[in-house]
């Protein structure tokens, strides 16, 4: 009878132990940039389903640096990056582990009147040679120029892979977007303005997504798109934060990656 007594409570010890140890891990969050954000909490939707236990949260943007820094800090366990690391940054042992390609697309407000351009009238734009939309011919309506840091990866893939990019001097007159949910927010809501971003369905819906050249993000022939990966240190691999990469390089959220107009990319 004691020796049934000393296990229940040997067992019951170690279940608050363990209970202890998992509350002051805290929930699994995983922080970073703002590129493919919508496509990545549906991703943590589908992930919770399947795993109710594990408390996930996939907070706003911190940028990529911020993800870096707070993984490589220990303050997080888990980050979401659109840029390759940096080789200090592989040397300080963070792991890095693409989950999937996104274009990077280019928007307007609908007042633009504009569903095509030519990478030259991008650049044209963007370094403050057309000022009206009707020089397009568009709405007669003034050019409202957002762009992004220029540390920001979509900003950087444009500048590797579009067109003109690569030199192109960004007009004074343009607003400096700090994430990509305020140039979207900004192309939304400013009548004349344009914006440029990662590419996913919804952008859709309220927006005028732009073919370049002829041809539509989703295209082949599309010359733009950014890598989203998840990374983590080397070491600290746990239980939960396998749990949530497996799931997101499953079939399942490779299905959810491709509605949200990306690639999957891994196993």
């Amino acid at each position: 009878m004691r020796s049934l007594a000393f296990a229940l409570a040997l067992s019951l010890c170690t279940f608050f132990l363990h209970t202890e140890v998992s509350s002051a891990q805290g929930p699994l969050k995983v922080v970073g940039t703002g590129d493919g954000l919508e496509m990545l909490q549906e991703i943590g939707a589908g992930f919770v389903e399947n795993r109710p236990d594990i408390n996930l949260e996939i907070p706003p943007s911190i940028g990529s640096g911020g993800g870096i820094a707070a993984v490589s800090s220990g303050t997080e366990r888990l980050g979401r990056v659109a840029r390759p690391l940096k080789d200090s940054e592989v040397e300080f042992g963070l792991v890095y582990l693409p989950i999937a390609k996104i274009p990077s697309a280019i928007f307007t407000h609908p007042s633009t009147g504009i569903d095509a351009l030519t990478s030259e009238e991008l650049v044209k734009l963007y370094s403050g040679e057309i000022v009206n939309w009707s020089e397009l011919g568009g709405a007669d309506l003034r050019v409202r120029l957002v762009r992004r840091e220029d540390a920001d990866s979509t900003l950087q893939i444009l500048k590797s892979s579009m067109p003109g990019w690569a030199d192109m001097e960004f007009s004074p007159r343009s607003k400096t977007a700090l994430t990509t949910q305020e140039a979207i927010s900004s192309a939304r809501e400013v009548e004349g303005a344009i914006a440029f971003g990662p590419y996913s369905k919804p952008l859709e819906d309220g927006l005028s997504v732009l073919k370049i050249d002829g041809h539509h993000p989703t295209d082949p022939g599309y010359p733009s798109s950014v890598t989203l990966a998840l990374i983590y240190k080397e070491g600290t691999l746990d239980d939960e934060m396998k749990a949530f990469i497996d799931y997101a390089q499953s079939g399942q959220a490779h299905t959810l990656i491709s509605n949200y107009g990306g690639v999957p990319v891994g196993r």
